[in-house]
């Protein structure tokens, strides 16, 4: 039978149910169990399943073998955690026999590791062969898997929680359901039917984390949109299966408060998201050289102004030094003197290294360099949106505030992302740990 367990970010009871029922069998010397994550790191890291087992089988007379990862109980029985990072890794249990095979985080899997594992769950040792997992709300694969469990709004049907169903897998996209053993039986004579069930749960029901650590919930709730819903979600039916990044999710429009003024000093930013070359020109739609200029002041993030254009290379370096050069000027006459960075992002390999020693010598005396960043767009964008919601992000009144507010709130669906990136970089620039607050102010020369 396969049982999974939906519950939320952080609540320990789901990786907790994991580690314990390999214990049922435990006095059987010829069973053994493998427990499945992702990658090693997420067993190995600090407070992961590693050091939670370390809590939990030497009670039972487990004697744990950190070179293979597994756990030997006094009969005999083994416990094992292993990693499938890559698809190719399943191959690599050919022949296996495991009486329970264990996923945890199964939305980090792919469908075709999980199901290829179905073949592996095979048992001569009288314990009937079976699957667990446990799993966060997350679009793809496994919410198709779970769908009828799932209501359209993306929150689990309750009523339906621990209702037995049998699938028969008629091909790599294609499963049949049925409500009886006896239905799939009888319209796939030739293929055994699997059972299976899911059980939601929230973080509400993991009372002991929430005892230890009382702030968790105000942790879950500084989350973006998206993740809270996924991982926060409703009180009783826990997160949303079906919320993905569209227009309004990852920055709302009404989240960005316009003002008239800033304060007084602070550290200001110009990040650039430079984007036009000779082989992107031929586009119908190249991409846009945008920046993004940004102060910070006082744990407040204040955009004071915002450019895109679709520019030649020419262009784009007349462009970025007119404008880093009248920024530089402004804020060094400015009553309370600003320091004043001028950052990009520096494309990966020589190539990149060389374009940011260029762009830097063309404002020689200026701090100014490339940044390297190789993280997806919308994770990095997170971190600000969150600012956002919180109302800790204003936009100085300008012509361009349409232009920003259209854009960063239709993000991810736009055929462009140039302003979001150079904004987002931007707050990166002024987080970072790398800025020197008793810099005085920049100026050229």
């Amino acid at each position: 039978m396969l049982l999974f367990t939906a519950e939320l970010l952080g609540a320990v009871d789901k990786t907790f149910s994991i580690l314990l029922e390999p214990l049922r069998h435990i006095q059987n010397k010829r069973f053994g169990a493998v427990i499945f994550r992702r990658t090693f790191p997420e067993i190995t890291r600090e407070g992961g399943m590693w050091d939670e087992a370390l809590g939990i089988y030497p009670l039972a007379g487990g004697r744990p073998n950190r070179n293979d990862m597994s756990y030997r109980f006094p009969s005999g029985a083994k416990a094992s955690f292993a990693a499938m990072q890559f698809e190719d890794d399943k191959e690599g249990w050919k022949s296996a026999q495991i009486p329970l095979i264990e996923f945890d985080q199964l939305e980090t899997s792919t469908a075709g590791q999980f199901f290829y594992m179905f073949s592996r769950n095979r048992s001569t040792c009288g314990v009937r062969p079976y699957i667990r997992a446990t799993c966060n709300p997350e679009p793809g694969w496994l919410a198709d898997f779970l769908d009828w469990w799932i209501d359209e709004d993306g929150y689990a049907n309750l009523e339906r929680s621990g209702v037995l169903r049998w699938m028969v897998r008629l091909g790599d996209d294609q499963i049949a359901w049925f409500d009886t053993e006896y239905e799939a039986q009888a319209a796939h004579p030739d293929i055994p039917p699997k059972s299976v069930t899911f059980i939601p749960a929230t973080v509400y029901d993991n009372q002991e984390l929430l005892r230890r650590d009382p702030g968790y919930i105000a942790n879950l709730k500084a989350l973006t949109l998206v993740d809270r819903e996924r991982l926060l979600g409703d009180a009783q039916r826990g997160g949303n299966w079906k919320i993905k990044p569209s227009a309004g999710k990852v920055f709302n429009r009404a989240w960005f408060k316009v003002v008239d003024a800033v304060p007084a000093g602070g550290i200001v930013v110009r990040r650039w998201d430079f984007a036009a070359t000779a082989k992107e020109l031929n586009k119908k739609d190249p991409d846009y050289t945008a920046s993004c200029l940004m102060l910070v002041m006082n744990g407040s993030y204040y955009i004071l102004d915002i450019t895109a254009e679709q520019i030649d290379p020419a262009r784009i370096d007349q462009t970025y030094m007119n404008l880093t050069l009248q920024d530089a000027v402004r804020f060094n006459q400015e009553k309370e003197k600003r320091q004043y960075l001028s950052r990009w992002e520096q494309e990966p390999g020589s190539a990149g290294k060389r374009e940011s020693w260029r762009l830097a010598r063309m404002v020689a005396g200026m701090d100014a360099r490339g940044i390297s960043s190789q993280a997806d767009k919308l994770i990095r964008a997170k971190p600000l949106a969150a600012q956002a919601e919180a109302g800790n992000v204003y936009i100085l009144a300008g012509a361009w505030n349409e232009l920003f507010l259209n854009h960063m709130h239709g993000q991810p669906e736009l055929p462009h992302d140039d302003i979001m990136d150079a904004t987002d970089g931007a707050f990166e620039d002024l987080t970072g740990a790398a800025i020197n607050v008793e810099y005085g102010p920049t100026i050229w020369r």
